[in-house]
């Protein structure tokens, strides 16, 4: 039993950091590290946040990725 691979659509990083020292798949401080974060977002104090002071939903979210 292994990691199923997706494809076509994108992973999409949860909203707050699960704090795990392996660091999930949909981390999002993993995710900034490797550049795979949809535009126009960053993390801060381990939450998901827009760059531009907007609230994050996952309708937004989804869209971005």
């Amino acid at each position: 039993m292994g990691k199923k691979k997706r494809s076509g659509k994108a992973r999409l990083p949860k909203t707050k950091c699960c704090v795990s020292k392996s660091r999930c798949g949909r981390c999002p401080i993993r995710m900034l590290k490797e550049g795979t974060l949809p535009e126009g977002y960053t993390v801060k104090k381990r939450e998901l946040v827009r760059t531009d002071g907007k609230k994050v939903t996952k309708k937004k979210l989804a869209k971005a990725a």
